[in-house]
């Protein structure tokens, strides 16, 4: 008897200025049809809405912004991939953007910025990879299933080892915080 494969659901979304947001929802459906808990599902959007804001943002980099409607606009597609993998929601965003993440310190006074740093801090892991056979990246996060506060010190030890990303290179952590306060601070800041 074969073994059942774990969850995955693919969403391929174009550049446009409301596709953070139908990623979020998308998200939402799919890890509610999965049974993820409201609190990860919470977290996971978050993870979402920053790694698919970098994927329509930061391609278009010093590029004149035109009307989505003018013969010269460059929307173009990126892919949003949702998995189960060991006890933990893996987001994994696709986009044309050769450049890799930088996690970097930004000011209080920065209005932007923060999203790799977001990212380090709510997810388990995370990294990035040249995409295979296409133009670009792939940036990915595993969210735990488990909530961290939840966990005592020496089983977060053996949860979230340290670990080198697929590719070998060494990929900032930030300091670990309660990830799910944290999201629930930031979705209230977001809805202000």
């Amino acid at each position: 008897m074969s073994q059942a494969l774990p969850p995955c659901n693919r969403l391929v979304l174009a550049t446009t200025p409301n596709a953070v947001g139908l990623a979020r929802l998308h998200t939402a459906d799919v890890l509610a049809c999965w049974g993820v808990p409201s609190d990860i599902v919470k977290v996971v959007q978050l993870v979402v809405s920053e790694l698919t804001t970098n994927a329509v943002q930061h391609p278009k980099e010093g590029k004149e912004q035109v009307s989505l409607f003018s013969p010269q606009s460059t929307v173009q597609t990126f892919e949003l991939l949702l998995e189960m993998a060991h006890e933990a929601v893996r987001i994994s965003v696709w986009d044309r953007d050769e450049r890799p993440p930088l996690l970097k310190e930004v000011g209080v006074e920065a209005t932007g910025g923060r999203g790799i740093f977001l990212v380090a801090t709510m997810s388990r892991n995370w990294g990035y990879y040249p995409a295979r056979d296409l133009p670009g990246k792939v940036v990915w996060a595993e969210v735990g299933l488990v909530p961290t506060s939840h966990l005592h010190q020496e089983e977060r030890a053996e949860q979230y080892p340290a670990r080198p990303s697929p590719t070998g290179r060494k990929v900032p952590r930030a300091e670990r915080v309660d990830p799910h306060l944290l999201g629930r601070v930031l979705v209230g800041i977001r809805s202000l």
